[in-house]
């Protein structure tokens, strides 16, 4: 039998209630809510906290001036940057007291108590420690704090020192020795249930405090585990993706995804499969296939519940993004314009609003102004960044192709004044867009005039298959040589 402690609980749930009660749908919850599998989700690693590291390394970097990213991040850099610190390191505490609050709740005590004195510690324990995660809590993590240091040139005179570090490597290992001691016990005298529970707990353990490599290898042994039902493995694949992502290894996140979508081909529920397609859209997109993220970002603008992944007003940031470049007016009008969803948490994402909307409203002058303002936008968010100049230059030949479809000719002075820029660089641009193909028009320079060429693409397309054809019937001819022969 597969071990799915939440698919029996809700099996025991539902008995009693089909004997009184009529079969009800579950109560749809808001988008951006997080759902039942997403709760239960490890907090670790925080991908917040990722996204405030990739901001810092851009400002370190000159890529990211102070000014945007105080206006983006509502402080300044310097703040940010303590308060990322002493998330990594002890939370402010001494080394001391951070480690003995670390070794309350992890090592088991002693003394009687039976099976239902650990129960009610384990309650209590959970809920403390789920207090302390919706605060923030310390990740005591040597090896981050280290990278942080050396990447950010952090010197504080509150930073952690080596000793310190190493003390706290130290206390890692007792605690996962205390850690892998359940396991042992729960192999020798429980059931497959609490040996599951022992290796997630490692698995999240190390997700916090340990590097890459120990935390990667912790979710493979809970993967490794016989018996797992689908949903229990669906989860570890998405917390191995979220570990992978987080330390930057995106071809590991990538083959994770691939593994968790063959496993939910078996089956899985509705709630975890728009989870993992809200993975997968952000892994595409890392991977610059928009047009691939673009219809997952869409499919996910309703039904999205991956508080663990990223916020909501990032989500539809993205999935305006990548579907500006490919959604027809009609649907981008229903889709993002008037979405509910998207108005839900329009002002918290102004200029990503007022980029769709000058678009389909053809105020080019305004467009081009929103273009300028997303720009630091692409840069300070970890998915997008990479690929900024790419998108950058496609939603600017997005506005140019859909001016110049709505005339057969147009002068320059006059498409300048509509795009508010000088001719001489509007000319510039046309040049290089319609050199490289990606605009089919022709630029009169002594009338100062820009004539379109729109394809004809069924004469296009009837021409492709004759060439196809040929090529066709030329193989066959060989073959048919051959088997002659």
């Amino acid at each position: 039998m597969d071990i799915d402690e939440n698919d029996k609980a809700a099996k025991d749930a539902e008995a009693p209630a089909a004997k009184t009660t009529t079969a009800t749908k579950p109560k749809k919850n808001a988008p951006g809510t997080p759902s039942a599998s997403s709760e239960s989700a490890s907090v670790h690693p925080d991908m917040s906290l990722a996204q405030d590291i990739h901001r810092l390394t851009m400002i370190h970097a000159g890529k990211l001036s102070v000014d945007d990213a105080t206006a983006i991040i509502g402080c300044k850099p310097e703040e940010l940057l303590e308060r990322v610190m002493r998330r990594v390191g002890t939370g402010g505490k001494s080394v001391e007291d951070a480690m003995s609050e670390n070794e309350r709740k992890y090592k088991p005590s002693g003394g009687e108590g039976g099976e239902k004195g650990d129960a009610a510690e384990k309650k209590d324990a959970k809920k403390s420690t789920t207090d302390k995660e919706e605060a923030g809590e310390a990740l005591l993590n040597p090896s981050l704090y280290r990278h942080l240091r050396s990447t950010l040139s952090y010197s504080s005179p509150d930073a952690l020192k080596d000793d310190d570090l190493e003390a706290l490597e130290s206390h890692h290992e007792t605690i996962l020795k205390h850690l892998n001691d359940a396991v042992t016990k729960a192999r020798e005298e429980a059931g497959d249930m609490e040996v599951l529970r022992a290796h997630v707990d490692i698995a999240r353990y190390s997700a916090r405090c340990s590097a890459k490599e120990p935390a990667l290898e912790a979710y493979e042994a809970v993967l490794a585990l016989p018996k797992l039902s689908v949903g229990k493995k669906l989860d570890a694949h998405l917390e191995l993706a979220r570990v992978s992502s987080f330390w930057g290894d995106h071809r590991k996140t990538k083959a994770t995804l691939d593994a968790a979508a063959a496993v939910i081909a078996n089956g899985g529920d509705w709630d975890r499969r728009n989870r993992l397609k809200a993975y997968r859209a952000l892994s595409l997109l890392l991977a610059r296939d928009a047009e691939a993220a673009s219809g997952l970002l869409a499919e996910g603008i309703a039904t999205f519940s991956c508080a663990e992944l990223c916020g909501y007003p990032e989500f539809i940031t993205y999935a305006i993004v990548t579907n500006l470049l490919y959604l027809k007016r009609t649907e981008l009008k229903k889709s993002i314009i008037d979405g509910s969803e998207v108005l839900q948490v329009a002002k918290e994402i102004p200029v990503v609003i007022r980029l769709a909307n000058t678009l389909y409203d053809c105020d080019y002058k305004a467009y081009l102004h929103a273009l300028v303002d997303l720009q630091p936008h692409l840069i300070a968010d970890r998915y997008l960044q990479p690929h900024a100049g790419y998108f950058l230059r496609e939603l600017h030949v997005l506005a140019l192709r859909q001016f110049l479809d709505s005339y057969q000719s147009v002068t320059l002075e006059s498409m300048a004044k509509s795009f508010g820029v000088g001719t001489e660089f509007l000319d510039v641009q046309l040049s290089r867009f319609i050199a490289a193909g990606r605009l089919t028009a022709k630029i009169d320079k002594y009338g100062g005039v820009v004539e379109t060429n729109r394809p004809d693409w069924k004469n296009a397309r009837y021409q492709e298959m004759i060439q196809k054809g040929d090529l066709l019937l030329n193989r066959i001819q060989k073959l048919g040589r051959v088997v002659d022969l």
